[in-house]
């Protein structure tokens, strides 16, 4: 199972020079829990934005540097050498960035889309792809409202691909 996990505004936001726009701590708390102990890919621009491979995670950056190196990290050339690297979990994130995200969407490599849906729209430059409701469905749904620790609406919503 590969599931791409994002955290997008209602204009399909993303980011911002290489950072996160918001701050939610509800989501940040629901993303450690959910890939804790399984695989994430992400863009060399994603892995370089959060510094770090993130504990108790196999990370896996790609990038078409056949060069690039980081310490503790696995490193391929192509989302499907991720998916080859990842195969032993059942249970595989790809976590960002933009590029990312549209080539597996395009490339039909995801059977779930976990997303934070920020009830806001953010100056960006980096974005989502759109959603396209005719190949996925909508299969749950959490609803939080802001509060002292998270500045915005938000709700957490999951998507299965339709079977025809």
């Amino acid at each position: 199972m590969i599931t791409i996990i994002a955290a997008i505004a209602k204009n399909n936001a993303l980011g911002k020079d290489n950072d996160l726009i918001w701050y939610l701590p509800g989501d940040l708390k629901r993303f450690k829990k959910t890939t804790t102990g399984h695989h994430i890919l992400m863009g060399r621009n994603t892995y370089e934005s959060i510094g770090k491979p993130l504990p108790n995670r196999t990370t896996i950056i790609i990038t078409r540097n056949e060069n690039y190196f980081k310490d503790g990290c696995l490193i391929a050339n192509s989302l499907e050498d991720a998916v080859v690297l990842a195969k032993e979990d059942e249970q595989i994130f790809i976590i960002g960035g933009a590029q990312v995200y549209k080539y597996a969407m395009e490339n039909n490599m995801a059977d779930t889309l976990d997303i934070t849906l920020v009830h806001h729209e953010f100056e960006a430059d980096v974005f989502f792809p759109e959603i396209d409701l005719n190949i996925w469905e909508e299969v749950a749904r959490e609803d939080f409202k802001a509060d002292e620790k998270n500045k915005f609406n938000y709700s957490f919503l999951r998507f299965q691909k339709k079977t025809n």
